[in-house]
Protein backbone atom coordinates (compact mmCIF):
# COMPACT_ATOMS: atom_id res chain seq x y z
CA UNK A 1 0.00 0.00 0.00
CA UNK A 2 1.28 3.75 -0.59
CA UNK A 3 -0.25 6.62 0.94
CA UNK A 4 0.37 10.59 -1.06
CA UNK A 5 -0.67 13.55 0.43
CA UNK A 6 -2.39 15.43 -1.24
CA UNK A 7 -5.31 18.49 -0.73
CA UNK A 8 -8.92 17.55 -0.15
CA UNK A 9 -11.45 19.71 -2.56
CA UNK A 10 -14.49 17.85 -1.58
CA UNK A 11 -14.94 16.46 1.22
CA UNK A 12 -16.14 12.61 0.60
CA UNK A 13 -14.88 8.92 0.45
CA UNK A 14 -14.60 7.08 -2.82
CA UNK A 15 -13.30 3.36 -3.32
CA UNK A 16 -12.87 2.14 -6.09
CA UNK A 17 -10.42 1.30 -9.92
CA UNK A 18 -8.15 3.53 -11.13
CA UNK A 19 -8.98 5.22 -14.61
CA UNK A 20 -5.43 7.28 -16.07
CA UNK A 21 -7.06 10.25 -18.32
CA UNK A 22 -5.52 9.65 -21.76
CA UNK A 23 -5.48 12.53 -24.00
CA UNK A 24 -5.25 12.11 -28.12
CA UNK A 25 -2.53 14.62 -28.25
CA UNK A 26 -1.93 15.44 -31.43
CA UNK A 27 1.64 15.69 -33.29
CA UNK A 28 1.98 19.16 -34.17
CA UNK A 29 5.27 19.44 -36.75
CA UNK A 30 6.09 22.31 -38.86
CA UNK A 31 5.60 21.58 -42.63
CA UNK A 32 5.99 24.73 -45.25
CA UNK A 33 3.13 25.20 -47.38
CA UNK A 34 2.61 26.58 -50.73
CA UNK A 35 -1.36 28.49 -49.92
CA UNK A 36 -1.43 30.74 -46.61
CA UNK A 37 -4.89 31.50 -47.36
CA UNK A 38 -5.67 27.66 -47.53
CA UNK A 39 -4.61 27.48 -44.30
CA UNK A 40 -5.80 30.16 -42.70
CA UNK A 41 -9.08 28.83 -44.15
CA UNK A 42 -8.63 25.82 -43.14
CA UNK A 43 -8.37 27.78 -39.31
CA UNK A 44 -11.47 29.61 -39.16
CA UNK A 45 -13.44 25.97 -39.78
CA UNK A 46 -11.63 24.48 -37.19
CA UNK A 47 -12.44 27.60 -34.78
CA UNK A 48 -16.45 27.10 -36.18
CA UNK A 49 -16.01 23.83 -34.88
CA UNK A 50 -14.28 24.62 -31.63
CA UNK A 51 -16.98 26.61 -30.69
CA UNK A 52 -19.74 24.34 -31.63
CA UNK A 53 -18.12 22.06 -29.40
CA UNK A 54 -17.77 24.55 -26.17
CA UNK A 55 -21.07 25.40 -26.84
CA UNK A 56 -21.96 22.01 -26.29
CA UNK A 57 -19.57 21.56 -23.15
CA UNK A 58 -21.21 24.86 -22.16
CA UNK A 59 -24.63 23.48 -22.51
CA UNK A 60 -23.81 20.54 -20.24
CA UNK A 61 -21.88 22.65 -17.47
CA UNK A 62 -25.23 24.86 -16.99
CA UNK A 63 -27.50 21.87 -16.16
CA UNK A 64 -24.96 19.77 -14.11
CA UNK A 65 -23.07 22.64 -12.28
CA UNK A 66 -25.07 26.02 -12.90
CA UNK A 67 -24.43 29.23 -14.88
CA UNK A 68 -21.70 30.23 -12.41
CA UNK A 69 -19.09 27.41 -13.09
CA UNK A 70 -20.24 26.84 -16.47
CA UNK A 71 -19.44 30.85 -17.38
CA UNK A 72 -15.40 29.45 -18.07
CA UNK A 73 -16.68 28.15 -21.34
CA UNK A 74 -17.91 31.29 -22.51
CA UNK A 75 -14.54 32.71 -21.58
CA UNK A 76 -12.81 30.20 -23.77
CA UNK A 77 -15.15 30.65 -26.60
CA UNK A 78 -14.38 34.85 -26.43
CA UNK A 79 -10.97 33.55 -26.35
CA UNK A 80 -10.98 32.09 -29.27
CA UNK A 81 -11.93 35.72 -31.05
CA UNK A 82 -9.37 37.33 -28.87
CA UNK A 83 -7.64 39.54 -31.86
CA UNK A 84 -3.97 39.05 -30.68
CA UNK A 85 -4.22 35.84 -30.64
CA UNK A 86 -5.36 35.18 -33.69
CA UNK A 87 -3.37 38.46 -35.59
CA UNK A 88 -0.61 36.00 -33.75
CA UNK A 89 -1.73 32.82 -35.82
CA UNK A 90 -2.13 34.60 -39.13
CA UNK A 91 1.01 36.08 -38.72
CA UNK A 92 3.12 32.98 -38.32
CA UNK A 93 1.60 31.21 -41.22
CA UNK A 94 1.81 34.30 -43.36
CA UNK A 95 5.57 35.25 -42.60
CA UNK A 96 6.74 31.75 -42.39
CA UNK A 97 4.52 30.15 -45.01
CA UNK A 98 3.53 26.67 -42.34
CA UNK A 99 0.87 24.92 -41.66
CA UNK A 100 -2.20 26.06 -39.03
CA UNK A 101 -1.27 23.23 -36.82
CA UNK A 102 2.02 24.62 -36.29
CA UNK A 103 1.14 28.43 -35.85
CA UNK A 104 -1.68 27.51 -33.27
CA UNK A 105 1.32 25.58 -31.18
CA UNK A 106 3.86 28.37 -31.21
CA UNK A 107 0.70 31.31 -30.06
CA UNK A 108 0.16 28.82 -27.22
CA UNK A 109 3.16 28.31 -26.39
CA UNK A 110 4.33 32.02 -26.72
CA UNK A 111 1.07 33.10 -24.82
CA UNK A 112 0.68 30.75 -22.37
CA UNK A 113 4.74 31.75 -21.64
CA UNK A 114 3.52 35.24 -21.12
CA UNK A 115 0.72 35.01 -18.93
CA UNK A 116 2.81 32.29 -16.52
CA UNK A 117 6.12 35.01 -16.28
CA UNK A 118 3.12 37.99 -14.58
CA UNK A 119 2.90 38.79 -11.08
CA UNK A 120 -0.56 38.78 -11.20
CA UNK A 121 -1.99 35.50 -9.81
CA UNK A 122 -4.90 35.79 -12.09
CA UNK A 123 -3.30 36.56 -15.40
CA UNK A 124 -0.92 33.45 -14.57
CA UNK A 125 -3.91 30.94 -14.23
CA UNK A 126 -5.33 32.34 -17.81
CA UNK A 127 -2.10 30.57 -19.29
CA UNK A 128 -3.88 26.87 -18.90
CA UNK A 129 -6.56 28.00 -20.81
CA UNK A 130 -4.86 29.51 -23.92
CA UNK A 131 -3.65 25.58 -23.61
CA UNK A 132 -7.12 24.04 -23.56
CA UNK A 133 -8.37 26.50 -26.35
CA UNK A 134 -5.53 25.78 -28.33
CA UNK A 135 -5.26 22.08 -28.46
CA UNK A 136 -8.95 22.25 -28.74
CA UNK A 137 -7.81 24.23 -31.87
CA UNK A 138 -5.00 22.21 -32.84
CA UNK A 139 -7.49 18.56 -32.24
CA UNK A 140 -10.09 20.55 -34.88
CA UNK A 141 -7.36 20.93 -37.09
CA UNK A 142 -6.42 17.47 -37.39
CA UNK A 143 -9.59 15.84 -36.26
CA UNK A 144 -8.51 13.79 -33.43
CA UNK A 145 -10.46 13.23 -30.28
CA UNK A 146 -9.01 15.11 -26.86
CA UNK A 147 -9.47 11.73 -24.62
CA UNK A 148 -10.40 8.31 -24.47
CA UNK A 149 -11.70 7.31 -21.36
CA UNK A 150 -14.89 5.40 -22.59
CA UNK A 151 -15.75 2.81 -19.67
CA UNK A 152 -19.36 1.28 -18.45
CA UNK A 153 -17.26 0.53 -14.91
CA UNK A 154 -17.68 3.40 -12.01
CA UNK A 155 -13.98 4.51 -11.95
CA UNK A 156 -11.61 7.09 -9.75
CA UNK A 157 -10.08 9.19 -12.79
CA UNK A 158 -6.25 10.02 -12.35
CA UNK A 159 -4.59 12.63 -14.63
CA UNK A 160 -1.58 15.36 -14.53
CA UNK A 161 -4.27 17.84 -14.28
CA UNK A 162 -7.59 18.56 -15.84
CA UNK A 163 -8.84 21.31 -17.93
CA UNK A 164 -12.45 22.76 -17.09
CA UNK A 165 -13.53 21.40 -20.22
CA UNK A 166 -12.01 17.76 -19.76
CA UNK A 167 -13.94 17.50 -16.15
CA UNK A 168 -17.27 18.88 -17.36
CA UNK A 169 -16.98 16.35 -20.78
CA UNK A 170 -16.34 13.19 -18.44
CA UNK A 171 -19.62 11.49 -17.56
CA UNK A 172 -20.10 12.28 -13.84
CA UNK A 173 -22.58 9.33 -13.18
CA UNK A 174 -19.64 6.89 -14.32
CA UNK A 175 -17.12 9.12 -12.12
CA UNK A 176 -16.08 8.17 -8.26
CA UNK A 177 -13.54 10.68 -7.69
CA UNK A 178 -10.83 13.04 -9.61
CA UNK A 179 -7.06 12.79 -7.82
CA UNK A 180 -5.02 14.75 -9.95
CA UNK A 181 -0.92 15.72 -9.65
CA UNK A 182 -0.98 19.43 -9.65
CA UNK A 183 -3.45 22.04 -9.78
CA UNK A 184 -4.97 24.28 -6.89
CA UNK A 185 -8.29 24.46 -4.49
CA UNK A 186 -9.00 27.54 -6.82
CA UNK A 187 -8.49 26.02 -10.02
CA UNK A 188 -11.43 25.52 -12.29
CA UNK A 189 -11.13 21.78 -11.81
CA UNK A 190 -11.65 22.04 -7.92
CA UNK A 191 -14.18 24.42 -8.09
CA UNK A 192 -15.97 22.14 -10.92
CA UNK A 193 -15.27 18.97 -8.22
CA UNK A 194 -17.11 20.62 -5.38
CA UNK A 195 -20.23 21.82 -7.84
CA UNK A 196 -20.94 18.51 -9.44
CA UNK A 197 -20.48 16.90 -5.49
CA UNK A 198 -17.77 14.67 -6.72
CA UNK A 199 -14.65 14.04 -4.03
CA UNK A 200 -11.32 15.59 -5.42
CA UNK A 201 -7.74 15.44 -4.11
CA UNK A 202 -5.02 17.55 -6.27
CA UNK A 203 -1.75 18.56 -5.64
CA UNK A 204 -0.09 14.71 -5.48
CA UNK A 205 2.62 15.90 -7.10
CA UNK A 206 4.53 14.73 -10.11
CA UNK A 207 6.19 11.21 -8.68
CA UNK A 208 1.97 10.06 -8.40
CA UNK A 209 1.52 9.55 -11.42
CA UNK A 210 4.90 6.90 -11.72
CA UNK A 211 2.79 5.52 -9.14
CA UNK A 212 -0.15 4.30 -10.29
CA UNK A 213 -2.07 2.58 -12.97
CA UNK A 214 -4.41 1.68 -15.14
CA UNK A 215 -6.91 -0.85 -12.93
CA UNK A 216 -5.41 -0.45 -9.69
CA UNK A 217 -7.11 -0.31 -6.50
CA UNK A 218 -7.44 3.02 -5.07
CA UNK A 219 -9.25 4.98 -2.07
CA UNK A 220 -9.72 8.49 -2.34
CA UNK A 221 -10.01 10.53 1.12
CA UNK A 222 -11.49 14.25 0.05
CA UNK A 223 -11.66 15.23 3.62
CA UNK A 224 -7.90 14.32 4.65
CA UNK A 225 -6.85 14.90 1.16
CA UNK A 226 -4.94 11.24 1.57
CA UNK A 227 -4.82 8.54 -1.94
CA UNK A 228 -3.94 5.10 -0.72
CA UNK A 229 -2.83 2.89 -3.91
CA UNK A 230 -3.55 -0.87 -3.38
CA UNK A 231 -4.55 -0.65 -0.04
CA UNK A 232 -5.15 -3.27 2.17
CA UNK A 233 -8.01 -5.68 3.58
CA UNK A 234 -8.40 -3.57 6.95
CA UNK A 235 -7.65 -0.22 5.25
CA UNK A 236 -10.49 -0.73 2.73
CA UNK A 237 -12.81 -1.91 5.29
CA UNK A 238 -11.58 0.67 7.41
CA UNK A 239 -13.21 3.28 4.89
CA UNK A 240 -15.84 1.39 3.76
CA UNK A 241 -17.23 1.75 7.18
CA UNK A 242 -16.45 5.94 7.19
CA UNK A 243 -18.28 5.98 3.76
CA UNK A 244 -21.24 4.39 5.32
CA UNK A 245 -21.11 6.77 7.88
CA UNK A 246 -20.95 9.42 5.42
CA UNK A 247 -24.33 8.42 3.50
CA UNK A 248 -26.19 8.16 7.15
CA UNK A 249 -24.94 11.64 7.97
CA UNK A 250 -26.19 13.01 4.67
CA UNK A 251 -29.27 10.72 4.82
CA UNK A 252 -30.12 12.40 8.49
CA UNK A 253 -29.48 15.72 7.25
CA UNK A 254 -32.47 15.68 5.42
CA UNK A 255 -34.79 15.37 8.53
CA UNK A 256 -33.33 18.90 9.00
CA UNK A 257 -35.78 20.40 6.54
CA UNK A 258 -37.91 22.61 8.08
CA UNK A 259 -36.34 22.80 11.23
CA UNK A 260 -35.00 25.98 12.97
CA UNK A 261 -31.40 27.18 13.18
CA UNK A 262 -32.01 27.54 17.07
CA UNK A 263 -28.49 26.83 19.80
CA UNK A 264 -29.66 24.58 22.65
CA UNK A 265 -30.20 27.69 24.60
CA UNK A 266 -32.54 29.19 22.55
CA UNK A 267 -30.15 31.48 19.91
CA UNK A 268 -31.26 31.51 16.68
CA UNK A 269 -28.93 31.85 13.63
CA UNK A 270 -29.65 33.45 9.97
CA UNK A 271 -28.32 30.37 7.89
CA UNK A 272 -28.58 31.67 4.58
CA UNK A 273 -26.94 31.04 0.62
CA UNK A 274 -24.43 32.61 -1.44
CA UNK A 275 -25.04 31.76 -5.28
CA UNK A 276 -23.34 33.59 -8.78
CA UNK A 277 -26.89 34.05 -10.60
CA UNK A 278 -30.95 32.89 -10.83
CA UNK A 279 -29.82 29.41 -12.20
CA UNK A 280 -28.40 28.99 -8.44
CA UNK A 281 -31.77 29.17 -6.64
CA UNK A 282 -32.68 25.71 -6.92
CA UNK A 283 -30.12 24.69 -5.12
CA UNK A 284 -30.95 27.03 -2.38
CA UNK A 285 -34.37 26.28 -2.07
CA UNK A 286 -33.73 22.14 -2.43
CA UNK A 287 -31.42 22.94 0.95
CA UNK A 288 -34.15 25.06 2.71
CA UNK A 289 -31.55 28.11 3.32
CA UNK A 290 -33.54 30.72 4.98
CA UNK A 291 -32.55 33.15 2.36
CA UNK A 292 -29.64 34.41 0.23
CA UNK A 293 -26.94 36.18 2.04
CA UNK A 294 -24.91 37.08 -1.24
CA UNK A 295 -26.01 37.06 -4.57
CA UNK A 296 -23.17 38.07 -6.60
CA UNK A 297 -24.57 40.31 -9.60
CA UNK A 298 -21.27 40.95 -11.19
CA UNK A 299 -21.90 37.51 -12.85
CA UNK A 300 -24.43 39.39 -14.75
CA UNK A 301 -21.60 41.57 -16.43
CA UNK A 302 -19.33 39.04 -16.86
CA UNK A 303 -22.15 36.64 -18.73
CA UNK A 304 -22.78 39.37 -21.17
CA UNK A 305 -20.89 41.05 -24.07
CA UNK A 306 -21.57 44.42 -23.45
CA UNK A 307 -22.86 46.41 -19.98
CA UNK A 308 -26.18 45.01 -18.99
CA UNK A 309 -29.49 47.44 -19.48
CA UNK A 310 -31.27 47.97 -16.53
CA UNK A 311 -34.21 46.08 -17.89
CA UNK A 312 -32.26 43.10 -18.54
CA UNK A 313 -30.92 43.54 -14.79
CA UNK A 314 -34.25 44.09 -13.37
CA UNK A 315 -35.44 41.33 -14.34
CA UNK A 316 -32.65 38.53 -13.01
CA UNK A 317 -33.55 40.27 -9.65
CA UNK A 318 -36.85 40.55 -9.87
CA UNK A 319 -37.24 36.87 -10.73
CA UNK A 320 -34.52 35.94 -7.49
CA UNK A 321 -36.81 37.95 -5.34
CA UNK A 322 -40.58 36.24 -6.17
CA UNK A 323 -38.56 32.92 -6.70
CA UNK A 324 -37.40 33.12 -2.78
CA UNK A 325 -41.36 34.19 -1.81
CA UNK A 326 -40.65 36.47 0.55
CA UNK A 327 -36.94 35.30 1.74
CA UNK A 328 -34.24 37.82 2.52
CA UNK A 329 -32.18 38.39 -0.32
CA UNK A 330 -28.95 40.36 -0.45
CA UNK A 331 -27.49 41.53 -3.57
CA UNK A 332 -24.10 42.62 -3.66
CA UNK A 333 -23.58 45.30 -5.97
CA UNK A 334 -20.88 45.31 -8.81
CA UNK A 335 -17.81 43.69 -7.54
CA UNK A 336 -15.60 42.96 -10.52
CA UNK A 337 -11.60 43.97 -10.71
CA UNK A 338 -8.49 41.94 -8.98
CA UNK A 339 -9.41 38.27 -10.28
CA UNK A 340 -12.62 39.22 -12.18
CA UNK A 341 -12.18 41.61 -15.41
CA UNK A 342 -14.56 42.36 -18.16
CA UNK A 343 -13.00 43.32 -21.11
CA UNK A 344 -15.91 45.69 -22.13
CA UNK A 345 -14.96 47.90 -19.14
CA UNK A 346 -11.49 48.90 -20.25
CA UNK A 347 -10.07 48.83 -17.52
CA UNK A 348 -5.93 49.65 -17.32
CA UNK A 349 -3.60 47.07 -16.69
CA UNK A 350 -2.10 47.55 -12.67
CA UNK A 351 0.85 46.19 -11.35
CA UNK A 352 -1.31 45.04 -8.07
CA UNK A 353 -4.97 44.51 -8.94
CA UNK A 354 -6.03 43.23 -6.00
CA UNK A 355 -5.15 46.49 -4.62
CA UNK A 356 -6.32 48.71 -7.77
CA UNK A 357 -9.74 50.02 -8.96
CA UNK A 358 -12.16 47.57 -8.30
CA UNK A 359 -15.64 46.86 -6.85
CA UNK A 360 -17.06 49.84 -5.48
CA UNK A 361 -14.47 52.42 -6.24
CA UNK A 362 -15.39 51.12 -10.29
CA UNK A 363 -18.78 52.05 -9.50
CA UNK A 364 -18.50 55.32 -7.39
CA UNK A 365 -15.49 56.30 -10.46
CA UNK A 366 -18.20 55.62 -13.15
CA UNK A 367 -21.71 56.66 -11.56
CA UNK A 368 -23.67 55.86 -15.03
CA UNK A 369 -22.84 52.34 -14.37
CA UNK A 370 -23.76 52.31 -10.75
CA UNK A 371 -26.77 54.23 -11.20
CA UNK A 372 -28.32 51.80 -13.72
CA UNK A 373 -27.56 49.18 -11.26
CA UNK A 374 -29.30 50.55 -8.63
CA UNK A 375 -32.36 51.32 -10.44
CA UNK A 376 -32.87 48.36 -11.39
CA UNK A 377 -32.31 47.05 -7.53
CA UNK A 378 -34.77 49.25 -6.12
CA UNK A 379 -37.39 48.62 -8.89
CA UNK A 380 -36.94 45.18 -8.00
CA UNK A 381 -37.52 45.71 -4.12
CA UNK A 382 -41.18 45.68 -4.66
CA UNK A 383 -41.01 41.87 -5.67
CA UNK A 384 -39.79 40.79 -2.14
CA UNK A 385 -37.39 41.37 0.13
CA UNK A 386 -34.39 42.63 -0.84
CA UNK A 387 -30.66 43.70 0.76
CA UNK A 388 -28.30 46.08 -1.17
CA UNK A 389 -24.78 45.40 0.08
CA UNK A 390 -22.04 47.34 -1.01
CA UNK A 391 -18.35 45.69 -1.38
CA UNK A 392 -14.77 46.74 -0.77
CA UNK A 393 -16.10 49.84 1.74
CA UNK A 394 -12.87 51.68 3.59
CA UNK A 395 -14.35 54.80 4.52
CA UNK A 396 -17.20 56.68 6.02
CA UNK A 397 -17.12 58.92 2.85
CA UNK A 398 -17.57 56.22 0.44
CA UNK A 399 -20.93 55.05 2.25
CA UNK A 400 -22.41 58.78 1.95
CA UNK A 401 -21.36 58.60 -1.45
CA UNK A 402 -23.36 55.33 -1.83
CA UNK A 403 -26.31 56.32 0.51
CA UNK A 404 -26.78 59.63 -1.34
CA UNK A 405 -27.33 57.90 -4.86
CA UNK A 406 -29.91 55.44 -3.46
CA UNK A 407 -31.66 58.66 -2.26
CA UNK A 408 -31.66 60.05 -5.99
CA UNK A 409 -32.56 56.79 -7.21
CA UNK A 410 -35.68 55.94 -5.38
CA UNK A 411 -36.90 59.78 -5.71
CA UNK A 412 -36.28 59.10 -9.27
CA UNK A 413 -38.67 56.21 -9.60
CA UNK A 414 -40.92 57.20 -7.37
CA UNK A 415 -41.30 60.89 -9.03
CA UNK A 416 -41.54 58.68 -12.56
CA UNK A 417 -44.42 56.43 -10.50
CA UNK A 418 -42.44 53.63 -10.48
CA UNK A 419 -43.42 51.36 -7.07
CA UNK A 420 -40.44 50.22 -4.93
CA UNK A 421 -40.04 48.30 -1.55
CA UNK A 422 -40.77 50.20 1.72
CA UNK A 423 -38.48 48.05 3.78
CA UNK A 424 -35.08 47.64 1.52
CA UNK A 425 -32.16 47.14 3.75
CA UNK A 426 -28.63 48.70 3.32
CA UNK A 427 -25.34 47.30 4.13
CA UNK A 428 -21.48 46.81 3.25
CA UNK A 429 -19.37 44.43 3.25
CA UNK A 430 -16.21 44.52 5.95
CA UNK A 431 -13.75 42.77 3.51
CA UNK A 432 -10.93 45.54 4.39
CA UNK A 433 -9.10 45.98 7.58
CA UNK A 434 -10.10 49.50 7.17
CA UNK A 435 -13.86 49.02 7.19
CA UNK A 436 -13.21 46.51 10.26
CA UNK A 437 -11.26 49.21 12.63
CA UNK A 438 -13.70 52.26 11.78
CA UNK A 439 -17.13 49.88 11.88
CA UNK A 440 -18.14 51.87 15.14
CA UNK A 441 -18.50 54.89 12.54
CA UNK A 442 -20.13 52.91 9.39
CA UNK A 443 -22.44 50.96 11.66
CA UNK A 444 -24.46 53.56 12.19
CA UNK A 445 -25.19 54.81 8.43
CA UNK A 446 -26.27 51.27 7.86
CA UNK A 447 -29.00 48.22 8.46
CA UNK A 448 -25.88 45.60 8.15
CA UNK A 449 -22.95 44.43 8.06
CA UNK A 450 -21.52 41.49 6.20
CA UNK A 451 -17.91 40.10 6.82
CA UNK A 452 -16.24 38.37 3.30
CA UNK A 453 -13.72 36.62 5.38
CA UNK A 454 -11.40 35.69 1.84
CA UNK A 455 -10.96 39.52 0.71
CA UNK A 456 -10.46 40.36 4.75
CA UNK A 457 -7.78 37.53 5.20
CA UNK A 458 -6.12 38.59 2.02
CA UNK A 459 -5.90 41.87 3.23
CA UNK A 460 -4.96 41.29 6.69
CA UNK A 461 -2.54 39.12 6.11
CA UNK A 462 -1.07 39.93 2.48
CA UNK A 463 -1.31 37.00 1.36
CA UNK A 464 -2.78 36.90 -2.17
CA UNK A 465 -5.56 34.64 -2.54
CA UNK A 466 -4.77 33.81 -6.21
CA UNK A 467 -1.35 32.56 -5.24
CA UNK A 468 -1.57 28.79 -4.62
CA UNK A 469 2.24 29.26 -3.08
CA UNK A 470 0.62 31.33 0.07
CA UNK A 471 -1.71 28.79 0.98
CA UNK A 472 0.30 27.86 4.01
CA UNK A 473 0.62 30.97 5.20
CA UNK A 474 -3.09 32.83 4.60
CA UNK A 475 -3.99 31.16 7.97
CA UNK A 476 -8.23 31.80 7.36
CA UNK A 477 -8.18 31.12 11.45
CA UNK A 478 -5.55 33.81 12.19
CA UNK A 479 -5.92 36.35 15.61
CA UNK A 480 -5.89 39.26 13.90
CA UNK A 481 -8.86 37.82 11.38
CA UNK A 482 -11.22 36.81 13.90
CA UNK A 483 -10.33 40.18 16.15
CA UNK A 484 -11.39 41.73 13.41
CA UNK A 485 -14.23 40.25 12.81
CA UNK A 486 -14.82 40.40 17.10
CA UNK A 487 -14.56 43.95 16.53
CA UNK A 488 -17.16 44.49 13.38
CA UNK A 489 -19.66 42.51 15.49
CA UNK A 490 -19.71 44.71 18.45
CA UNK A 491 -20.08 47.83 16.97
CA UNK A 492 -22.87 46.52 14.49
CA UNK A 493 -25.09 45.17 17.55
CA UNK A 494 -23.72 48.62 19.66
CA UNK A 495 -25.04 50.86 17.02
CA UNK A 496 -28.54 49.25 15.77
CA UNK A 497 -26.96 47.22 12.92
CA UNK A 498 -27.27 43.30 12.67
CA UNK A 499 -23.98 41.31 11.17
CA UNK A 500 -23.58 38.15 9.06
CA UNK A 501 -20.48 36.25 7.12
CA UNK A 502 -20.93 35.75 3.50
CA UNK A 503 -17.18 34.22 3.29
CA UNK A 504 -15.60 30.80 3.27
CA UNK A 505 -15.28 30.78 6.68
CA UNK A 506 -18.87 30.98 7.39
CA UNK A 507 -19.04 26.66 6.12
CA UNK A 508 -16.15 26.29 8.83
CA UNK A 509 -18.02 24.02 11.19
CA UNK A 510 -14.93 24.59 13.65
CA UNK A 511 -15.70 28.09 14.18
CA UNK A 512 -19.23 28.24 14.47
CA UNK A 513 -19.68 28.14 17.87
CA UNK A 514 -16.99 31.22 17.95
CA UNK A 515 -18.75 32.71 15.93
CA UNK A 516 -21.76 32.74 17.31
CA UNK A 517 -20.47 33.47 21.05
CA UNK A 518 -19.18 36.79 18.67
CA UNK A 519 -22.58 37.90 18.25
CA UNK A 520 -22.87 36.57 14.61
CA UNK A 521 -26.47 36.91 13.53
CA UNK A 522 -26.39 35.27 9.86
CA UNK A 523 -24.40 32.64 8.53
CA UNK A 524 -24.55 32.55 4.14
CA UNK A 525 -22.68 29.57 2.84
CA UNK A 526 -22.86 27.17 -0.17
CA UNK A 527 -26.13 25.69 -0.44
CA UNK A 528 -24.86 22.13 0.18
CA UNK A 529 -23.23 23.26 3.51
CA UNK A 530 -26.78 24.25 4.65
CA UNK A 531 -28.36 21.35 6.56
CA UNK A 532 -24.52 20.41 7.91
CA UNK A 533 -24.35 24.01 9.43
CA UNK A 534 -28.44 23.78 11.18
CA UNK A 535 -26.67 20.67 12.48
CA UNK A 536 -24.21 22.51 14.04
CA UNK A 537 -25.65 25.27 14.93
CA UNK A 538 -28.61 23.15 17.01
CA UNK A 539 -25.74 21.20 18.56
CA UNK A 540 -24.09 24.28 20.30
CA UNK A 541 -24.85 25.31 23.92
CA UNK A 542 -23.80 28.85 24.70
CA UNK A 543 -23.93 28.82 28.63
Amino acid sequence: MTVFKGKGVYGAIAIGKVSLFKRQAAEVRRVSVDDPKKEIERIEAAKQKAVEQLTAIHDKALKEVGEANAEIFEIHIMMLDDDDYNESIVSIIETQKVNAEYAVAVTSDNFAEMFASMDDAYMQARAADVKDISNRLIACLTDSGSSENSTDEMMIVCADDLAPSETVSLDKDRVLAFVTAFGSSNSHTAILARSMNIPAVIGLGEEFLSAVSDGDMMIVDGHTGDVYISPDDETVKSFEEKQAEDTRKKQLLQELKGKENITLDGRKIGIYANIGGVGGIGAVLANDAGGIGLFRSEFLYLESEDYPTEEQQFQAYKKVLESMAGKKVIIRTLDIGADKQIDYFGLEKEDNPALGLRAIRICLTRPEIFRTQLRALYRASAYGSLGIMFPMITSVSEVEKCLAMCDEVKKELTADGIRIGENTEVGIMIETPAAAVISDRLAPLVDFFSVGTNDLTQYTLACDRQNAKLEAFADTHHEAVLRLIEMSAKNAHENGAWIGICGELAADLTLTEEFIRMGIDELSVSPPFVLPLREKVRGISLT
